[in-house]
């Protein structure tokens, strides 16, 4: 596959940023005819940003919030779709096991979400989960929701797919090249590189990821990047457990997620949710350190201890771009109509990858302001900043 083919100089759509959300607006707007140009700083499926590390959680029962569910539940239509066509096996379904108190948004978002959109689950007690799940030790007063349907999605798979299936449908892809600068005119945007060439287009979509604020910085978005561990531990026993586990969330009593997946021949990979330390992207300490894994180790005590006290395999560093109220950056630019903006994802996006994608290519296609969902609003920042300065 040829990931530099000669690029004609105007296009209907340039992409910057061809990671997961890039990738799968790539692969709508070829489906649709368009003259779609991507643009990606480094190759394709790359391990410097967001989107690696083998697997990524796809789950519907959503405790971020009910208004997620519509979006999920066409993403596993389009994940069903992508998944049968590549080449390698991208969605696996193992159940989710989501754990934690009563009241804590784990539990209690999940159940509302389920609730709410009609999704098929089961109640687990604590002695439930431990029954049916040996190697899980939830707390006394914890509470679970199983969900069937949920399971994992191999990222870098999933963007090698997109980004084939768009070529194939004629889209130009550069990889390689940073973008230096965006300048909009009255009937253009264009896209000054670092190989010295300017790429015009009707319309561009922003998906840069970690490097957002690079070309944001005048809107001052509430977004910061955090630096993000997974590790993976081998379990000391109930080995054929941990390699039928369904994908889980356990929160604490004090609010401290950790999330995990089924093991495989690299070990059972784990992660806390949303702890994690202020980054810049180009300056990610890439190391992991004997104190966070001591702290992994400890947190897992509690409640994977067969996994607590294994081999830890590998450990490695990656990031999330985190709004200030957790939801995704989705729509125009505020000042610039021809920019379309999808960033911000806060360490939960991926499992929206295609829907994203359909999404982006609908508001290109129709020239809407935004993508139906008030919580992706850009300007919902804008709002607020303009009542902080009066």
């Amino acid at each position: 596959m040829t990931l530099n083919p000669p690029s004609r100089e105007n296009f209907d759509v340039i992409i910057v940023g061809v990671g997961a959300m890039g990738s799968a607006a790539l692969d709508a707007l070829a489906n649709r005819g368009a003259k779609v140009l991507g643009i990606e700083q480094f190759s394709i499926a790359h391990d410097r940003g967001s989107s690696h590390g083998g697997s990524r959680i796809i789950r519907q029962s959503y405790f971020e919030h009910p208004d997620y569910v519509p979006w999920l539940k066409r993403a596993y239509e389009l994940w069903e779709q992508l998944d049968s066509w590549w080449e390698e096996p991208i969605m696996h379904i193992t159940g989710g096991l989501y754990m934690g108190p009563s009241a804590s948004p784990t539990f209690a978002g999940s159940l509302l979400a389920a609730e709410l959109h009609h999704l098929p689950h089961k109640v687990l007690s604590s002695s439930d989960v431990h029954q049916r799940f040996p190697q899980f030790h939830p707390g006394h007063d914890d509470t679970a929701l199983f969900e069937e349907i949920a399971g994992w999605v191999v990222p870098e798979e999933t963007i090698r797919a997109q980004v084939a299936r768009a070529q194939l449908r004629g889209a130009e892809l550069k990889t390689g090249i940073e973008v230096q600068n965006i300048t909009c005119h009255p009937h253009e945007v264009q896209v000054h590189c670092s190989d010295g060439a300017t790429y015009r287009a009707d319309q561009i979509i922003l998906s840069p990821g970690a490097w957002a604020s690079h070309f944001l910085a005048d809107l001052n978005f509430p977004m910061k990047v955090e630096r993000q561990v997974m590790y993976w531990f081998d379990p000391t026993d109930l080995q054929e457990h941990f390699e039928s586990s369904p994908v889980y969330v356990h929160e604490s009593p004090a609010g401290e997620q950790i999330y995990g997946f089924p093991a495989n021949s690299e070990g059972a990979k784990v992660a806390f949710f949303r702890k994690g330390t202020l980054t810049q992207p180009d300056t990610l300490i890439r190391d992991v350190c004997a104190t966070e894994i001591q702290a992994m180790r400890q947190r897992l005590a509690e409640t994977i201890p067969t996994l607590s006290e294994g081999k830890l395999r590998q450990a490695k560093a990656c990031m999330y771009t985190t709004t200030a109220d957790e939801n995704f950056i989705i729509g125009r630019h505020p000042t610039q109509h021809r920019i379309l903006l999808a960033c911000g994802f806060s360490g939960h996006g991926f499992k929206f990858v295609p829907v994203v994608g359909e999404v982006l290519a609908d508001m290109i296609s129709s020239n809407s302001d935004d993508c139906g969902v008030t919580l992706f609003d850009p300007r919902r920042f804008s709002e607020v900043q303009a009542a902080t300065d009066h």
